[in-house]
């Protein structure tokens, strides 16, 4: 379950809580512990594909001249 809503340290960085739910389901899924397989070929292989969108429209939101009126999504 996604936890960049809950209560983390501010860094100061964008989507840091985001990169954080994406790293820990990507080490946590048996593509990578029981099949031994790096995290980025697990990627490539669609797992955590919704925290992977999720992390991809943060960082977009980033680059975004809106997001001076709306805020960065995922912050």
């Amino acid at each position: 379950m996604p936890k960049y809503y809950e209560e983390k340290e501010d860094g100061g960085r964008a989507c840091v809580g985001v990169k954080e739910d994406l790293r820990t389901c990507l080490l946590e899924h048996d593509c990578v512990l029981k099949e031994g397989k790096t995290p980025k070929q697990c990627l490539k292989e669609g797992h955590c594909k919704a925290l992977q969108h999720t992390f991809f429209e943060c960082k977009r939101s980033m680059l975004d001249n809106r997001t001076r009126f709306r805020g960065r999504k995922g912050y």
